[in-house]
């Protein structure tokens, strides 16, 4: 049905590959790009099918102009690093190609994590009669989708979103990130935001925590961060009144962050060091270890969902809908771990809704202004089943 191009073979980009792989029908052609070819050519390997490869450097517009001209896909499935959306997004504009992403694009020298630039290409996209689709990984992404899909089907309001993300899982290592270092590290250590009647609030980093009990892992704490996808939702959503983005982490993960940025291996500014200027933190990116290298061994759970507040018929409803995710059972299907599987997977469905026509527009979109029910029928079929409650308040 259609012909796409994946930039990205890290753990992300091989949980794409292998899963539009499995669906011919409707990826037709796929090929495989990243700067280093070695990391396409191993997972070129482990593919159901035949795909083809290819090397390019995403943050020069005109490498990418040049590989797309030579792939000519019907679509751009962007897993790179987030720094490298703008250059990308160029690129698509150049050849009128369709674009897609799961992360908001980053500055590289300045920890901001906004909408506004990508939003800002609305019309040029428009104006070419191409789409760009953005944030469709898990969050940002399935839980932009979870919040459409209740206020069409379970509210008549939404006055408040929680989005709770928990890794309740096990890799072995005293201290590794589940996506690339230089980016969770960074997400991490930046100041908190939430939404309250119409205005962002901040706080200290990690200050705002509190327990949650979460379906088949437990009671874990839960801190309170900024994430993109409240951005959109806020934008896209109409009636919220408060929003919240909390994640868990363990204090074995919290004590070592704490001791890194003290001895300032978190800084993004550059150093000298021996006549060389260096950026501590993707200094220390080099040391950890690669994300994809922990699915083997990976045990435990993810467990990421909405818990949301409004009212039904007149009545006030408590909401829960959520994903459990296996890291085993990840690594079992497709050689990945959960983080990764549960941020490729909806990338798939989101090329899917691209190429099969359930999901059309001329412009610049978040995943929560299109139809909700095909993509939430997908990740059923697809290996990310989402389960509703009604908790008592």
């Amino acid at each position: 049905m259609g012909k796409v191009l994946i930039i990205g073979a890290g753990g992300v980009g091989a949980v794409v590959a292998h899963k539009c792989a499995r669906s011919p029908e409707i990826f037709s052609h796929i090929v495989l790009a990243s700067r280093t070819l070695a990391k396409c050519e191993a997972i070129q390997k482990q593919l159901p099918r035949p795909v083809d490869v290819a090397r390019v450097d995403a943050d020069h517009t005109p490498e990418v102009v040049e590989l797309i001209r030579s792939v000519k896909p019907d679509l751009v499935i962007n897993v790179a690093l987030p720094y490298q959306d703008l250059s990308i997004m160029d690129a698509c504009l150049e050849t009128r190609v369709n674009y897609m992403d799961t992360a908001n694009y980053e500055p590289p020298d300045e920890a901001r994590f906004c909408y506004k630039w990508q939003w800002d290409y609305h019309d040029r996209f428009k104006e070419k009669g191409i789409m760009a689709l953005l944030g469709c990984g898990f969050d940002p992404g399935v839980t932009n989708v979870f919040c459409a899909f209740a206020l069409k089907h379970r509210f008549d309001e939404i006055h408040t979103v929680d989005i709770m993300d928990c890794n309740a899982g096990d890799h072995g290592h005293p201290f590794a990130t589940n996506f690339n270092p230089e980016i969770n590290i960074r997400e991490v250590t930046a100041r908190g935001k939430y939404y309250d009647s119409g205005r962002w609030i901040e706080t200290d980093p990690l200050s705002v925590h509190q327990s949650f009990d979460f379906p088949q892992i437990g009671v874990r704490e839960m801190y309170l961060m900024y994430h993109e996808e409240m951005e959109s939702l806020a934008r896209h959503i109409s009636g919220i009144h408060k929003m919240r983005f909390w994640m868990t982490f363990s204090q074995e993960y919290l004590t070592h962050l704490r001791v890194l940025q003290n001895v300032g291996m978190t800084r993004i500014d550059p150093v000298l060091y021996q006549g060389v200027q260096i950026v501590p933190l993707q200094f220390l990116k080099v040391l950890l270890p690669e994300p994809s290298s922990l699915a083997a061994g990976y045990t435990g759970k993810t467990c990421i969902g909405c818990m949301i507040e409004g009212i039904k018929d007149g009545k006030p409803l408590r909401y829960y809908i959520y994903n459990v995710c296996d890291h085993a059972e990840c690594y079992r299907e497709i050689q990945a771990q959960a983080i990764s599987y549960t941020t490729g997977v909806p990338a798939m469905i989101g090329a899917m809704m691209i190429l099969t026509g359930k999901w059309q527009g001329a412009g610049v979109f978040n995943v929560e202004e299109f139809d909700p029910d095909p993509f939430m029928e997908q990740l059923n079929r697809c290996g990310l089943p989402w389960i509703e409650t009604y908790p008592e308040g």
